[in-house]
């Protein structure tokens, strides 16, 4: 998935591990889970530039998406999401689930990123699916 606009090298920078099954349910449709291997992360700490600082400080005050800042987060995102796949991949596992994200500000313009889940082993589930019922 690329964001809107993006094209040339960069526009596949936006897609998600394709080697690793990332999820953020606790299961895999269609696939069993055969081995919890265990935590695993993906963590990027990421400057804001001088010149993006001064454009949002200014952009703040008419109010709005203050569109710098959505990009650069949606990058950041992406990146520590393929720093957790990398992770997962060398502790041997094929598949992440229950993947979430945690952010926070570290000092006056830096902003830490950390996806974070669990590394399991799944195999595909040749049994049927069993209908779900919520009573």
């Amino acid at each position: 998935m690329t964001p809107a606009g993006a094209t040339g090298p960069d526009a596949n920078f936006f897609a998600p591990p394709s080697e690793m099954i990332v999820v953020t349910s606790p299961f895999i449709p269609g696939y069993r889970i055969t081995r919890v291997v265990g935590a695993t992360f993906g963590l990027i700490v990421r400057s804001r530039g001088l010149g993006q600082n001064i454009w949002a400080f200014f952009r703040a005050w008419g109010g709005g998406e203050i569109k710098v800042y959505t990009q650069l987060l949606e990058q950041v995102r992406h990146q520590a999401m393929q720093r957790l796949a990398d992770h997962a991949k060398s502790l041997g596992a094929n598949a992440v689930i229950s993947v979430g994200f945690d952010t926070s500000e570290m000092g006056a313009a830096m902003t830490e990123v950390l996806a974070y889940g669990t590394a399991v082993v799944a195999e595909p589930d040749p049994a049927a699916s069993q209908p779900v019922s919520l009573r």
